[in-house]
């Protein structure tokens, strides 16, 4: 027992030094693990808010649930939105219109032609020419942006116009 106590008392420093040692690190461990747990806490309590007669399994599966009513909406939607992508690609989207005198006894710019294409660049152009007694009106049909019928200046202009817009 001496021979123990003589050992103690000659290495008592370094017995001591380890302890402490021991001691700090026992307390960083249990500093980190204590804000973990905080941090841990505060997202189940997030987590969990308005369910405290719910456990974790009732929960889950509300939300897997709703993820899966979600996710048909969203399929829906993606319908919808292909459905009026396509449809809109069908409509008026390009318009260009110009005014002039097609005859040069007339006073004003009275006579006009207006292109109106869609996204394909299908449409028409109309024309209206005005004259001193009469006042006529013509619609040409227009495929891919190609006339079916011969243009005049004008027209050719208002088509070239409309075919640039995006």
């Amino acid at each position: 027992m001496t021979i123990i106590e003589g050992l103690v008392n000659d290495y008592i420093f370094y017995i001591v030094a380890g302890l402490v040692v021991v001691l700090i690190v026992s307390l960083v461990i249990n500093i980190i693990n204590a804000v973990t747990i905080s941090k841990l806490s505060k997202r189940y309590r997030k987590f969990m808010r308005g369910n405290k007669d719910k456990n974790m399994e009732e929960l889950l599966m509300d939300f897997v649930s709703k993820l899966d009513a979600m996710e048909g909406k969203v399929d829906k939607n993606d319908k919808l939105y292909k459905d009026m992508d396509s449809r809109m690609k069908k409509c008026v989207q390009k318009v260009s219109i110009i005014r002039y005198k097609a005859f040069d006894e007339m006073g004003a710019a009275l006579s006009f032609s207006i292109a109106m294409l869609d996204a394909n660049n299908d449409g028409i152009i109309v024309t209206g020419i005005y004259g001193r007694n009469e006042c006529t009106t013509y619609a040409k049909p227009v495929d891919k942006g190609i006339p079916k019928y011969d243009l005049s200046d004008e027209e050719e202009t208002v088509l070239q116009d409309a075919i640039k817009k995006r």
